[in-house]
Order: structure tokens, then C-alpha cells, then sequence
């Protein structure tokens, strides 16, 4: 097991953004997109990465999205 470098990767504020979007994932009331035409969200993946990036327009503490 590797060892913890004691910091958090990942704010409070990140994961409370994320725990509210997997709330409306799961009650079937999460969107993608801001507005227009938001598809229903299908995947928990997805849901995770619409409350990461809520997080990052909010100024929380996300690490930035791997580039490819």
C-alpha cells in the first residue's frame, strides 16, 4: 500500500460538490449542460466529472483535468 503524503488532493468543498451531484444522479434529476438542450446524465463517471468541474468554476481545490 502506498504511503499517504498527508496532504488532500481534493477539497472538502470538491467532495460535498461532487456528494450533491451524485444525489441528482441518483434521483434522476441530473443534467449535463448548463442550459438548452441538458441531456439526462447516464453514468456515475459522468456525474463525478460534472461535480468536479462545478468544483473548479467554484474555486475549490480539484486537481486540473489529465492532458492528452
Amino acid at each position: 500500500m502506498a504511503k499517504s503524503s498527508g496532504r488532500r488532493k481534493y477539497s472538502r468543498g470538491a467532495q460535498r460538490e461532487v456528494e450533491s451531484e451524485m444525489r441528482r444522479y441518483k434521483r434522476g434529476t441530473a443534467r449535463s449542460g448548463r442550459r438548452g438542450k441538458a441531456g439526462k446524465v447516464k453514468s456515475r463517471k459522468q456525474a463525478i466529472a460534472i461535480g468536479l468541474s462545478k468544483a473548479r468554476r467554484k474555486g475549490k481545490k480539484v486537481p486540473a483535468r489529465p492532458r492528452g
